[in-house]
């Protein structure tokens, strides 16, 4: 469920970004991919080439997400 969170806010951002609208902080999308949402968010990124360019979420989210895979397969 947190991923399609992370997924649905990475596509509100975005249409924020291009209506020039209140954004939500990056502290908080990147906090939905810390708490498990890593997959939603590194999808929303791909899908709505949104936050691709920004250091922290180049490096960031797609690290989170294979730390929540070895995290997820270890507990498997």
């Amino acid at each position: 469920m947190i991923n399609l969170i992370a997924f649905i806010t990475y596509g509100i951002d975005k249409w924020k970004a291009r209506y020039h609208r209140w954004r939500i902080p990056e502290a908080t999308l990147i906090l939905l991919a810390v708490t498990g949402g890593a997959l939603g968010a590194f999808i929303g990124m791909k899908v709505f080439r949104h936050k691709t360019q920004h250091w922290k979420f180049k490096i960031l989210v797609p690290l989170l997400l294979v730390l929540w895979m070895v995290v997820i397969g270890y507990l498997i």
